[in-house]
């Protein structure tokens, strides 16, 4: 059950994303094999928030020193 990562959604998509994730990990006892896909989803995430955060610098970057 591998889920990737759209590129159209949002930080703040992902973010809320996450954030149901690990809700639905701490407030249930899940088989281990179901908490390590959401784990993995949620990984796949924080990658993926990673690279656009990272971007948003670098464009940031590039404004700023061409001003």
């Amino acid at each position: 059950m591998s889920e990737e990562i759209k590129e159209e959604k949002t930080l703040e998509e992902a973010f809320e994303e996450l954030d149901q994730l690990i809700e639905k990990m701490e407030s249930s006892s899940l088989p281990l094999e179901e908490t390590f896909q959401l784990y993995k989803q949620g990984v796949s995430l924080v990658e993926f928030c990673s690279g656009k955060i990272e971007k948003v610098e670098s464009d940031i970057r590039k404004v700023t020193e061409n001003e």
